[in-house]
Order: structure tokens, then C-alpha cells, then sequence
């Protein structure tokens, strides 16, 4: 048994790569983002649709755009990193796309790391920055092991405690593989993410109980009283303990929003989110040889993927490897769009006066 990607709702079409992360750069640039920042903005939402991860993909372009037009979202930020020490610097965010100030953020790490084996980069006054595994996976394709924090919004209530205060922040983490592949890990503490729940109900469908709470602390299946209410942690207190964790090393070390004082990208309209992030660069091979250290990660994924299997299961997959086996796939079908994303992105383009986004009725060949 392997967990299968949900299928495509009726109406469904598809773009190729080119075309999708082509259409969300003119639309970027269109509301005054750099061509070069723009680029990065394009690539984080197309790698998370290719990698399955729907909710973080091109469908939020007219969200975020909204927030630009608002004045909540940095088009231009002047980014530069504040050296504290030879392996440490802060980032000012001035309030940019999330995508830009991760991308920035963990080029710095892995530049510091090269010269001196390991780099930190904490990053405050930024917003939603999409997929983390975005910023583990350049790390990872540079041969650096990287973790990446971020703490967010209030949805989760402390262990205990019914009103949000906690984000379903994001934690990932990678390190490059030998000759097989690589461990790339990027999950919230929620049992499920807050996107998940919006999707549902822009598609009219239900949620599991178990997912969230409503606004009275009762469980819920409806998509609107769970966003209305809160959602649940994975492993309860267990769970709830790692969202703080995001929430210490994303705000109270970088100095952003922290304790419930990060704004909500979508009921937060009088103010800038200040998101923070924590980034971290290392070097695999500070502790034993390079080419040991690639002998080892072969060997772990080897006797992981080897491991007895328990009944139900046809294989045991690695971290990330799900999302790197559709990533392939779908660099080849296109990534999915649905009927709701595309009026809500085509509208968005003839709004900015440029093309609409170019699809097909099937997967490409």
C-alpha cells in the first residue's frame, strides 16, 4: 500500500512547467515584482504543485497578489544579510514575498557553510513563504544537509488549551544521498494544514473528523466551521510542544512575530504578517569523510527501503520519495489545475492585463 495522490477534480486541466512557472512570472511581474524575484516566486509555487503539494502551488498566486495591492506584501525588499558572526546572520525581510526571503535566506546559510562548514540564517518580518522543502531542496541539491523552521499564523491551541495561539508551522529537513537518494522531510505539526482544509471547501467537499475544532471546541467535518474554529496537533501534546519549538526558533530567536503575534495571511488585512524563519547549512562531511558519509546514507536507505514490511504495505518508501517520484511525473503530464484555480487565476490576469495561463484538457504525453 502506497499513499495515493487525491485524483483530479471534474473539469480538471493541465499546464506543462514552462508554461505554468512562464504564466506566474508575467503575473508577479505584472505587480511590480524584479524579474529575477519573480522568477523565484514562480519556481517555489511550481515545484510544490509538481511535488504534490497542491496547497502551496500557483493556485495561491491571486491571494497573494491581493495582499500586494494591499500594501501587506514587499514587491521590491532590499535584502541583505546581517553578518553576527562568521556562521550566524539575521535578515530583514522588509515584509517581501516569504519565497524571496527563504530563497535569500538559505543562499546565505549554504554560503557560510561552504567556507566554514555550517551557516544560520534567521530571518524576521517576512510572510508566507509556501513549501519549506523548497528551501531544504537547494540546500540538498548543493550537498549540504539543511533544517528549515518557520512558525505562522494562530490555529492550534497550546496542549490543553482551546484558543489558537500556535501556528501549523512548517519544519523540513534534508541530507543529500549517495548514489541512491536523498532523506528530504517537510511537515507541519497538524494533522492536517489549514490549505488542506480551504481546498475542501472551495471544492464543496467535507473534511475527516479529527481534523479541527470549531469555534465552540466541538469536532467538525464542515471546511467553514474549521477554519472558523482550530485545528488539531499530530501526537496531541507531543505535537503541540514541536509547534512551539517553531514558534522559538522561527519568532522569539529571529526577532519576528511570535505567541500568537504572527498575522493571518487571510483575515489579517490592517497589517504585515512578520512571519519568521530559521534556516541552517551544513556540510556532511564535518564529522566523518565525504565519501563515508555517502556509503552511510546508502546504506540507511537501503535497510530502510529493505525492512520487513508490515501487512497492507507493497514497499517502504524514504522521506520525500513519494514527492520526488511525482515531481518526475509530472514534469512530464503538467501540474493539475482545477476548474475553481483556473477562473480564479485567469481572472487574475486579465485583472493585471496579461495572458491567461496556457493549458491542455489532458496530461501531456
Amino acid at each position: 500500500m502506497t499513499e495515493k495522490i487525491d485524483p483530479p477534480a471534474p473539469g480538471t486541466v493541465w499546464a506543462s512547467v514552462d508554461n505554468a512557472t512562464a504564466f506566474a512570472v508575467r503575473l508577479l511581474m505584472a505587480h511590480k515584482l524584479p524579474a529575477a524575484d519573480a522568477k523565484v516566486v514562480a519556481h517555489c509555487l511550481v515545484r510544490a504543485d509538481l511535488r504534490g503539494v497542491d496547497t502551496h502551488g500557483i493556485q495561491y498566486l491571486p491571494h497573494y497578489l491581493g495582499r500586494v495591492d494591499k500594501g501587506l506584501i514587499n514587491p521590491q525588499p532590499e535584502l541583505k544579510l546581517e553578518k553576527k558572526t562568521s556562521v550566524a546572520a539575521g535578515l530583514d525581510g522588509q515584509n517581501g514575498f516569504g519565497f524571496v526571503v527563504g530563497m535569500k535566506a538559505i543562499d546565505g546559510a549554504i554560503e557560510m557553510a561552504r567556507e566554514h562548514g555550517i551557516g544560520i540564517v534567521a530571518a524576521r518580518r517576512s510572510t508566507h513563504f509556501g513549501m519549506a522543502a523548497s528551501y531544504v531542496l537547494r540546500a540538498v541539491e548543493a550537498g549540504f544537509v539543511a533544517q528549515v523552521y518557520s512558525n505562522a499564523s494562530p490555529a492550534m491551541p497550546p496542549w490543553g488549551g482551546r484558543k489558537a495561539m500556535l501556528g501549523t508551522s512548517p519544519f523540513a529537513c534534508g541530507a543529500p544521498g549517495g548514489k541512491l537518494d536523498p532523506y528530504v522531510l517537510d511537515l507541519s505539526f497538524a494533522v492536517a494544514a489549514r490549505g488542506k482544509i480551504r481546498k475542501a471547501g472551495r471544492r464543496g467537499e467535507k473534511i475527516p473528523l479529527g481534523w479541527a475544532l470549531d469555534a465552540e471546541g466541538r469536532p467538525t467535518t464542515d471546511p467553514g466551521a474549521a477554519d472558523t474554529g482550530v485545528v488539531l496537533p499530530i501526537g496531541g501534546y507531543k505535537g503541540s510542544g514541536l509547534a512551539m519549538l517553531m514558534d522559538l526558533f522561527g519568532g522569539v530567536i529571529a526577532g519576528a512575530g511570535h505567541a500568537g503575534g504572527v498575522g493571518n495571511q487571510f483575515s489579517n488585512y490592517d497589517r504585515p504578517q512578520d512571519v519568521g524563519h530559521f534556516f541552517m547549512a551544513m556540510k556532511p562531511d564535518l564529522f566523518v569523510s565525504l565519501e563515508d558519509y555517502r556509503a552511510r546514507m546508502d546504506r540507511l536507505v537501503t535497510a530502510v527501503r529493505g525492512a520487513p514490511r508490515a501487512e497492507g504495505f507493497d514497499e517502504i518508501l524514504m522521506p520525500g520519495e513519494r514527492e520526488q517520484r511525482l515531481e518526475k511525473t509530472r514534469r512530464v503530464s503538467g501540474v493539475p489545475v482545477g476548474p475553481v484555480e483556473l477562473k480564479s487565476l485567469n481572472e487574475a490576469a486579465k485583472r493585471a492585463c496579461v495572458e491567461p495561463i496556457a493549458v491542455s484538457a489532458t496530461p501531456h504525453a
